[in-house]
């Protein structure tokens, strides 16, 4: 019998090859009809016999092309039209949006062969590219995904690109960044003032730079890199200071995973996600003896590590370094630069060469992080090659749009079953951070094709997001999400689960509902709201804010807690207070509560405990003195240390000051400070399974949810995790998505859409 059936396939469908591919299905079946973008997905009508094309269906979900991804099939038969053929037609560009925007994906097999082969018309060529690899999010102005809404619309295409793009049989068949040396894009070569290097090669001139210990800026997917020598000492030193960026790990780029095996420990996991397609940073153990400069990652067990994703990084690598630092080209606290002139401008004094081009970056999009944990893949930073694919939730929710919290930040809009969650943004602490996420929101209102009524946003009244969306109020209704209830529901939503669970949640910073600063929490919490039935006992942070960069401040702290008065002779046989005469004004402020406010904070208790190790008294960065105490501990064994646990009403509190107690006597006694640091991870984890069981007790609950950027410690989530299974929970953690802020916003728009579901 012939029939013809008409489907829609919405999700990842454009510029992935999903055309030729649905071409080639077809006529292997010997199909008639059609395949057609439009913006809300691909529309196929194929014509024939009711086995074939029972046939070409079975193939076309069992043989899809490797980037697409696709969420929702809809069929009906309509009238037969006696076609003689199968065509790929004209895209249609009216209409409600379905379409999902594929990330950047590394350059693939097919085109590095031809990058290295002297046969090839595209040797040597740094832009190719086919329609299984190659630039998408950061090059789109527009759905469809199509040449003309792309920034290489400015580029004509030749008569031998021409035809490859237009032969459904070709690997090039509408791959929209198609280009070839004699039509697309180019290198060049800028000094530090902008002007272009009027002779010799580029990029053998930016290598020869390289070597001879220059910074150079190299335009990339999403933006650019700052780059160095990862073996040269002073290089690095120069571009530390340059970049005020005196001690944070710096990224390394290696030609391939060998080179990675012999400068860290990769096992069968972390090869898989060096080789994936998205290409991220994988933080991995560092192997002593390594031939990359100690000042590349100073001071933590790890090297983040990243493999070539543009053919310009794989002949870079070629044969030239061993590994070259590849860190986001920017000031503290600025986005990534994408612009040429803008390069040159903002990294005035910072880089000495820039190696750009001529195609242009729409999208801000910086390199994602994933680590191994529990032998699962952990993402810490969402973006290229992950973003935008949105989550996809257990049931639809009405539109939400989260703007996120003050750091790590990024921004979610729900749209019926998908959350569509931004590439990282980062800290909102400058102007131009500020701009980049104004951009970041166009452009998500612009993939979601959404625009929600309803918008969600942190409780803290000082946050930049909080105050935009108080500018909002006019045209929507806000709701506002407690930081820590944000972060367990983004668990949830990622893992699929609804109703009542325990949640742990431990990080830093998060403003609470009784207007202290939470961070070491346990709730009841559901996607619409939450109990706080724990915390850790709250201690004071003495000078504020400044305590987070001065975490012997916190130490002080802590040892007031546990010692009482007596805590400045412990802290002078520590030596732990940099001067003399704090010591009579710290014990005054701390008396009079003066500029030091309570907090229950997992992660400052981490920076108090690295000081009283004798790590260091001093941050430069966020997370540096809890990074240096993991290291400490990774190498160490211990036993679990004392801690109360007592309930105060409604209330169960989790005290570590005996455990305070115990590592300064043991300290004291001689004890090596790494037993110790590994002793507190594992008070840590039978501490909170505890915990999780007294309130199992009262509520009868058993699935646990952790989150928090305190769990990206892998000593603390495969510990923590491990006790809580052994104990019979079911346990939940993040997989896809951080467990740090980066989750914020998606949790924020859960809970906003569940509340007004409800």
């Amino acid at each position: 019998m012939i029939k013809r059936v008409r489907y829609l396939f919405t999700g990842v469908v454009q510029g992935v090859g999903f055309r030729p591919f649905i071409f080639r299905m077809a006529t292997r079946h010997l199909l008639s009809g059609f395949v057609q973008n439009r913006p809300d997905g691909v529309v196929v009508e194929v014509e024939g016999p009711a086995d074939a094309i029972h046939s070409f269906m079975s193939g076309v979900n069992r043989e899809p092309p490797p980037l697409a991804d696709v969420s929702e099939i809809s069929s009906e038969e309509v009238e037969i039209r006696n076609d003689k053929a199968f065509l790929i037609i004209e895209s249609e560009a009216r209409g409600p949006g379905k379409v999902h925007i594929a990330p950047d994906i590394a350059t693939c097999g097919d085109c590095l062969k031809e990058l290295f082969d002297p046969a090839d018309r595209r040797f040597r060529y740094p832009f190719i590219n086919c329609t299984n690899c190659g630039p998408r999010l950061t090059i789109i102005k527009d759905v469809p995904y199509d040449r003309i809404n792309t920034s290489m619309s400015c580029f004509p295409m030749c008569s031998l690109c021409r035809e490859e793009y237009e032969n459904p049989g070709d690997r090039r068949y509408h791959a929209e960044p198609i280009a070839c040396p004699a039509c697309g894009p180019q290198l060049t070569l800028l000094d530090g003032k902008g002007t272009p290097l009027s002779d010799g090669d580029p990029l053998e001139k930016a290598i020869e730079f390289l070597h001879s210990g220059f910074v150079v800026a190299i335009k990339g997917l999403g933006g650019f890199h700052l780059a160095v020598d990862a073996a040269n000492d002073e290089a690095i030193k120069r571009l530390r200071s340059r970049k005020f960026r005196e001690e944070k790990p710096l990224a390394v780029m290696v030609r391939d995973v060998e080179t990675a095996r012999s400068i860290s420990k990769i096992g069968k996991e972390e090869e898989l996600i060096l080789l994936s397609p998205q290409r991220p940073i994988v933080l991995a153990k560092k192997r002593k003896g390594e031939r990359i400069s100690p000042a590349v990652a100073p001071g933590v067990s790890d090297f983040g590590i990243m493999l070539p994703y543009t053919p310009l990084h794989h002949m870079l690598l070629e044969k030239n370094f061993r590994a070259l630092v590849m860190t986001s080209a920017n000031q503290v606290d600025e986005p990534i630069c994408i612009e040429n002139r803008e390069a040159v401008k903002r990294l005035d004094g910072i880089a000495d060469w820039f190696l750009v081009h001529n195609r242009d970056i729409l999208v801000r999009c910086d390199d994602s992080i994933a680590t191994v944990s529990s032998g699962e893949r952990r993402i810490i930073r969402r973006s290229r090659g992950f973003a935008p694919i949105p989550i996809t939730l257990a049931k639809p929710y009405p539109p939400v749009l989260a703007l996120g919290p003050q750091m790590k930040t990024t921004l979610c809009i729900l749209k019926g079953n998908l959350a569509f969650l931004s590439p990282h943004i980062g800290d909102m602490e400058t102007p131009e951070a500020r701009d980049f996420y104004r951009e970041t929101l166009g452009l998500m209102k612009k993939i979601a094709e959404c625009d929600p009524g309803i918008v969600a946003c942190d409780l803290h009244p000082g946050y930049y997001t909080t105050k935009l969306a108080e500018g909002l109020t006019a045209s929507s209704r806000v709701i506002r999400v407690q930081h820590h209830h944000a972060h367990i529901v983004s668990s949830m939503a990622e893992n699929g689960i609804e109703g009542e669970v325990i949640g742990i949640a431990m990080d830093g910073t998060g403003y609470g509902t009784d207007g202290t600063v939470w961070g070491g929490e346990f709730l009841v919490a559901s996607e619409a709201a939450f109990t706080r039935v724990g915390h850790i006992t709250n201690y004071l942070l003495p000078g504020g804010e400044k305590a987070i960069r001065e975490p012997w401040r916190i130490a002080v702290s802590l040892l007031r807690q546990a010692y009482g008065d007596d805590w400045t002779d412990v802290a002078k046989s520590l030596d732990i207070v940099p001067e003399k005469s704090f010591y009579e004004t710290m014990d005054r402020i701390m008396k009079q509560g003066f500029n030091s406010p309570l907090t229950s904070s997992l992660g400052r208790i981490f920076d108090g405990v690295a000081v009283i190790l004798g790590l260091r008294k001093k941050v430069t960065f966020e997370g540096q003195a809890a990074m240096e105490l993991e290291a400490m501990a990774r190498y160490g064994s211990g036993r679990v240390m004392q801690f109360g646990i007592e309930e105060a009403g409604d209330i169960i509190h989790l005290d570590f000051s005996p455990m305070i107690r115990a590592i300064t006597k043991r300290l004291q006694a001689g004890k090596d400070s790494g037993e110790l640091a590994f002793s507190f991870h594992l008070t840590l984890q039978v501490a909170f399974c505890k915990m999780a069981r007294t309130i199992r007790d009262k509520t009868g609950l058993n699935r646990v949810v952790l989150s928090g950027g305190c769990f990206q410690n892998r000593i603390l989530t495969e510990g923590t995790i491990a006790e809580l299974e052994k104990a019979g929970f079911d346990v939940f953690f993040h997989n896809a998505i951080p467990a740090n802020d980066g989750c914020i916003s998606l949790g924020q728009a859960v809970c906003a859409g569940a509340q007004a579901m409800r």
